[in-house]
């Protein structure tokens, strides 16, 4: 039928006269783009089978390749967008949900970029970090709330187990399955040489990468995938999932095409079953269930590692983590509705949660006022993308961020959002052993060894013009914004001042 037709929403642009027919975009295409006429000695490319990737256009010897969006819409109509129409036709072909990867693409506002930084000047003079010693180190968990000492007047060591990062920055959650073997293996090295942390997600932990458990986060999710005592022991921190910023109230689906011998063995599941996590917890359905999970996972560890319960960023987030901070957890992770994932029900993606700023700014204000902030430490996620961010969503509240698709993006992630096929040409998100060759761990972990050391400077630098020397000093400062073209409202809830205005 020809309303089943859907013109694609990109055009390779093939240019002849520097084209030399040498198909390596043949060789390299897993979605098969592009073919060889030997006829004509030509290769040609279908539109309808890329998925924009860039992997053609990157190893193109000649530079003959570009991909174009294409022009093609329908009738103009304020209502009904070319994306809309589409959906409707694919869902009436197939009766399924539609699925989608990496974030939420649509445009609402992007608060961080509409906060700007103070500066020092005069009286409160900024600080050379080439020349003075800056502190990006953060401690993670529960603060020491009273000083003990002994009869010989030395402090007792009385703190609860905490994570020590040389920056506020962690790898978020990725599982094994959902990314590659040489994925995780980049994360966890660049992890360890950084004195930072990654985290599993619910995959359980390969057990090639138990020797990177001092800088490991091992995650519980509802489906208690690869969960066992030794999974346990193995990591630094244990983190339970209750939700995630990209699909808030919902589970989680791996399809079984990606479990094969080593997922299957990893997440203790047949070899091509489907992963399905459901959507609660069956064991918590109130604070008082999760508190005893947090303590028996605690029970299980001999109270050696810290706690972090992960949830989504909702309208009542604020009395959520209040109720996490008296469960007993050391940690809260908090993911703003731009939080990318593997695979996700579009209309979840892009119409559920709520942006992580103001999550964030809301948390910090409601466990301060109930005066409970130094019981928990408080991690923000969802569309971090650059050290700037980093600084702001630190001065809004969090002691730390978790990145996940800027991870991605510096192993070599083209952002294509098609990870949910399985085919991905750089090798990320994908289970076929031809294309997961082609992230070579070596390189993927110095990428992002890179990337973090270039942020850390950054941070140092903007903390520096600010005339403040340490993260802790940073941390909830929220004198350090100022807002640009925010509404009373928004400024209110994010709890800064518009820019021009005094203090």
């Amino acid at each position: 039928m020809a309303v089943n037709y859907i013109y694609p929403d990109q055009e390779v642009v093939r240019n002849y006269d520097k084209c030399i027919s040498c198909r390596a975009c043949e060789r390299q295409c897993a979605n098969e783009a592009h073919e060889y006429i030997a006829e004509e000695n030509k290769v040609v490319s279908d539109d309808m089978k890329c998925v924009n990737c860039h992997r053609c256009v990157s190893i193109c010897p000649t530079r003959a390749l570009k991909i174009i969006p294409a022009d093609h819409d329908f009738k103009k109509n304020t209502s009904w967008k070319k994306k809309d129409i589409y959906e409707v036709y694919k869902q009436a072909d197939s009766g399924g949900v539609l699925l989608s990867s990496m974030g939420n693409p649509n445009e609402f506002p992007l608060y961080l970029d509409k906060m700007l930084l103070n500066a020092s000047q005069v009286t409160n003079p900024s600080i050379d970090p080439l020349r003075e010693p800056m502190e990006t180190r953060v401690y993670l968990g529960a603060k020491t709330q009273n000083t003990a000492r002994g009869s010989d007047g030395k402090i007792i060591a009385n703190s609860t187990p905490r994570l020590k990062l040389s920056l506020p920055v962690m790898f978020s959650a990725m599982s094994y399955g959902s990314i590659s073997y040489n994925a995780h293996e980049s994360l966890a090295r660049a992890a360890e040489e950084l004195g930072i942390y990654y985290n599993t997600g619910e995959g359980g932990l390969h057990e090639d990468f138990y020797p990177y458990g001092a800088n490991t986060i091992v995650q519980v999710a509802s489906g208690r995938f690869g969960v066992h005592r030794q999974y346990l022991d193995a990591a630094a921190a244990i983190e339970i999932k209750m939700g995630q910023g990209a699909k808030p109230g919902i589970g989680g689906h791996l399809p079984g095409t990606k479990v094969g011998e080593d997922v299957s063995r990893t997440r203790m599941i047949p070899v091509g079953s489907d992963a399905i996590s459901p959507a609660p917890h069956h064991d918590i359905y109130s604070i008082e269930d999760l508190r005893q999970l947090v303590f028996s996972l605690k029970e299980a560890t001999a109270y050696k590692k810290p706690v972090i319960v992960k949830i989504a960023a909702v309208h009542n987030v604020a009395a959520i983590a209040s109720g996490i901070a008296r469960s007993g957890a050391d940690i809260v992770a908090i993911d703003g509705f731009r939080g990318g994932t593997g695979a996700a029900p579009t209309r979840i993606r892009d119409n559920v949660g709520i942006p992580i700023e103001t999550a964030l700014a809301q948390v910090d204000e409601r466990l301060r006022s109930e005066g409970i902030r130094d019981n928990v430490s408080v991690v923000a996620a969802g569309s971090v993308r650059n050290a700037a961010d980093v600084v702001k969503a630190i001065a809004l509240g969090a002691d730390a961020v978790y990145i996940g698709t800027a991870a991605l993006l510096a192993l070599g992630c083209h952002l294509c959002r098609t990870c949910n096929l399985g085919k991905c040409n750089w090798g990320i998100a994908t289970q076929v052993p031809e294309l997961v060759r082609r992230l070579n761990p070596d390189v993927g972990y110095k990428r992002l060894v890179n990337l973090m050391t270039a942020w850390k400077h950054e941070i140092e630098e903007m903390m520096g013009g600010m005339g403040i020397n340490s993260i802790e000093a940073l941390r909830g400062n929220r004198l350090m914004l100022r807002g640009v073209g925010l509404t009373d409202v928004e400024l209110r809830m994010l709890g800064i001042k518009h820019a021009g205005e005094s203090a």
